[in-house]
């Protein structure tokens, strides 16, 4: 083996997520879906080993709430959770989004389930397509 390469001789999934768990349980969570969901695991070692730093600078509780919001939103990556973090977002309670428009105006046309043209159907009309 590379000399270089020999560093990570003893990293494997289990004990990265040991270390995971000892931050916190969505921290292991997410160490857990992040190298489940890699081709390799081990594509996933880098993302997990810098999420688990994040909590040196922000704190285990802080880190532990960034990634169950990562979970939430789907975010599988070292730069997401440093992002909610960063942004404070792990603090704030996360707001659903509403099936509605976000806004009603005379130019958005057709909602959900409202019919494409108002009216009768044109089915049987020739006239309609010259």
């Amino acid at each position: 083996m590379l000399a270089h390469h020999r560093f990570r001789e003893d990293w494997t999934p289990h004990r990265i997520q040991a270390r995971a768990a000892r931050v916190g349980p969505n921290v292991a969570i997410f160490a857990e879906v992040v190298m489940r969901e890699r081709k390799h695991p081990e594509q996933g070692y880098r993302t997990c080993l810098g999420v688990i730093r994040l909590a040196d600078k922000f704190g285990r509780d802080r880190l532990d709430a960034a990634c169950r919001r990562a979970l939430e939103i789907n975010a599988r990556s070292y730069s997401s959770v440093q992002s909610i973090l960063k942004n404070g977002l792990d603090r704030k309670p996360r707001t659903r989004t509403t099936e509605e428009p976000a806004i009603t105006h005379p130019n958005i046309r057709r909602t959900t389930g409202a019919p494409l043209f108002p009216g009768p159907p044109l089915a049987g009309r020739a006239d309609c397509f010259h």
